[in-house]
């Protein structure tokens, strides 16, 4: 039997290939077919609309996860061959004229007027949902809105291959030992693992996260430096993997799906259902962070300028700072690896969040994975023993697995009906070499910390509408559980649990951790101004770019007031931005979220900090009032519940350092 067809909590990963994939979402396309016309034929759509897709829902999450962390030329054509199809009939729904009289007729009904709560909730949105995405179009634009979909989805999913075939197209080899002046121990062994891998002499570097930001912060050679530097900021810009014409098709599609459906631009229409609800109030917030931040900025730099004696380059910011940090806090980041093996912390964040949300982590065996370093693990709530969910956990980097981190929901249950939810979480850390375990940095100590957040908003989501359930919240707020997590990171009490000498056992000495604070905010101004830059860009690109000027520049433009240097004219990094452009949606025109919710995690953390990080009353009120509740109610309110009023800006200012 095809493994794809059925929903199966155990997910049989090592029985799923690539010849399976057509015939199932075919199979299963058909099937959601029938359902759609049950659902239409029905008194009540409202729970059969919430189920409706639930098998192909499933089976393609399956598919794409796969695709992301073990692609291989022909499961990457399955997929790209679905893709299309699939699209077709999901953007075909809220066009469904049959569908819409049914979602209708059941809002006006004495049953629907009545609806209150979470179903009430899921009503209004419903209804505002169809209407957003062309319910009202007359026929031949429904036509077009679908035609813009599939394209969609085809240019943003080519887009996001060309990104990880061009990264994996790089590679440095180095053989002259003396290149490797600066580099700490752990990047050179692990530079030669990655050579003995690929059956080559020497040092070899790459452009996936753990190579790249070693060279980019420790390596003497600056022209070495400037080679991986200009490679990573020119990804993906070029042939044969250039997403330089993708990126012009994607903004122009999503510019006219938005006039399509009424809006002014696409920022209007994805920000229509968030917290900022519109563009130009988005760009109000990065108008107000900037100002606030520029002076300390434009201090940093002139600062830099003079600790390194000579003018910076791009390739050079980071080399120097980490200089400059050093002299001024007497501060390795280095000097914290050995306190920070993989192992350790990810069971000590467990044990932390155990504590702080009363739940209880286990690691479950003989569960089949994508890979052999995949590891799976139960969540029991701690009170009652009832089970909530699993999870997966997949760390290092492949060549056939994408960059960065994320969270990713595979099946949404409903703990108050005993069907538990299952997630997973990735990472591209640093992995291990020459015997000795992962020993991480601490930002990627945050990273688990901040993936482990996304990923128990879906886990212990008790929302009984599957489509209002765990992580489906505006984005916005969706960063709110994620970031508000790395708190966790800087408090003594919690790093004693999970930062010790991997063989000592010894927890960080005082001294250290006190440097460490120290330099917390060391140019918090260049950090904050470089996320303000990403959301400037994104919003400009999709409120402003009109086609009359190359994208990529228009992008260098508006990235350059930004940047800690003068960017060089074939800066390119936005060809290689998959936060926007790898998704019809994702952060697109929505980036600017980060900042959105940081401001709100800053606040929401200082309720901890008074109450106290470990307080188990505090963490059980925070997981009942936001990371149990899903969409049921506006997030604005779920935000005021928990903190009783309404964020304090100044909250993330102040713990930068900023506020003045």
């Amino acid at each position: 039997m095809n493994p794809l067809l059925e929903i199966q909590f155990r997910i049989p990963f090592d029985r799923i290939h690539a010849e399976h994939v057509e015939p199932a979402i075919d199979e299963l396309l058909t099937d959601a077919q029938r359902r759609l016309e049950q659902t239409i034929a029905s008194d009540n759509p409202l729970r059969a609309l919430d189920h409706m897709t639930e098998r192909l829902d499933y089976a393609m999450n399956v598919v794409r996860h796969l695709e992301s962390v073990a692609t291989t030329p022909a499961l990457r054509a399955a997929f790209n061959a679905v893709q299309p199809k699939v699209s077709v009939f999901y953007s075909g729904l809220p066009l469904n004229e049959g569908l819409w009289q049914s979602v209708q007729r059941y809002a006006s009904s004495d049953e629907g007027r009545a609806l209150t709560g979470t179903l009430g909730r899921y009503l209004t949105k419903t209804v505002d949902s169809f209407k957003r995405h062309g319910a009202g179009l007359d026929p031949a634009d429904k036509a077009r809105l679908k035609e813009i979909d599939v394209d969609l989805s085809e240019a943003t999913t080519k887009f996001s291959e060309n990104v990880l075939d061009s990264t994996n197209a790089f590679e440095l080899i180095l053989t002259d030992e003396m290149q490797l002046a600066g580099l700490p121990p752990a990047a050179i062994s692990a530079a030669r693992a990655s050579a003995e891998g690929k059956g080559k002499a020497g040092w070899r570097f790459t452009l996936q996260g753990p190579s790249y930001l070693a060279v980019m912060t420790y390596l003497d050679d600056a022209d070495v430096r400037r080679q991986v530097w200009h490679a990573f900021s020119t990804r993906a810009a070029a042939d044969p993997h250039n997403n330089a014409p993708l990126l012009a098709k994607i903004l122009k599609l999503r510019k006219e799906k938005a006039r399509l459906l009424g809006f002014q631009d696409f920022a209007d229409l994805v920000l229509d259902d968030r917290m900022a609800h519109a563009g130009a109030i988005a760009q109000k917030f990065l108008d107000d962070l900037r100002l606030k931040t520029e002076p300390r900025f434009q201090e940093e730099n002139a600062e830099l300028k003079a600790f390194a004696g000579r003018e910076i380059q791009p390739w050079d910011v980071a080399y120097w700072a980490e200089k400059q940090r050093a002299a001024l806090y007497d501060f390795d980041e280095e000097a914290l690896r050995p306190y920070l093996p993989l192992e350790g912390v990810v069971k000590g964040m467990f044990q932390i969040f155990g504590r702080v949300f009363g739940i209880r982590v286990t690691e479950e065996t003989g569960v089949p994975g994508w890979d052999a370093e995949v590891r799976s693990h139960a969540i029991h709530d701690a009170a009652s023993g009832q089970y909530l969910g699993s999870f997966y956990s997949d760390w290092y980097p492949r060549e056939n697995k994408r960059g960065g981190a994320w969270m990713d929901a595979l099946l949404t249950g409903n703990p108050a009906e005993n069907r538990p939810h299952l997630g997973l979480i990735c990472g591209n850390l640093t992995p291990p070499v020459d015997g000795q375990p992962a020993l991480l940095t601490h930002r990627e100590a945050e990273t688990i910390f901040h993936e482990f957040g996304h990923l128990l908003h879906h886990l212990l989501s008790r929302v009984e509408v599957r489509t209002l359930a765990g992580t489906s919240v505006a984005w916005d707020f969706v960063e709110l559980p994620s970031q508000i997590m790395e708190n966790w990171c800087w408090e003594r009490e919690s790093l004693d649990l999970f930062a010790r000498h991997w063989q000592s056992g010894e927890p960080i000495p005082e001294d250290l951790f006190q440097k460490m604070k120290r330099a917390r905010t060391f140019r918090a101004a260049n950090t904050q101004m470089r996320q303000l830059g990403f959301g400037f860009v994104d919003l400009s690109l999709h409120r402003e770019w009109d086609g009359r000027i190359d994208v990529i520049q228009y992008a260098r433009q508006k990235l350059a007031p930004f940047a800690a240097t003068v960017l060089p004219p074939d800066y390119a990094m936005i060809a290689g931005f998959t936060h926007l452009f790898a998704n019809p949606v994702g952060y697109g025109a929505g980036y600017y979220s980060y900042k959105w919710a940081e401001v709100l995690e800053a606040d929401a953390f200082t309720r901890f900090r008074k109450e106290g990080v470990f307080n188990p009353a505090t963490g059980l009120d925070y997981r009942d009032k936001i990371l149990a509740r899903g969409d049921s109610e506006d997030p604005s309110v779920l935000y005021r519940s928990f903190m009783g009023r309404d964020p304090d800006p100044n909250a993330l200012l102040e713990r930068a350092g900023l506020l003045r």
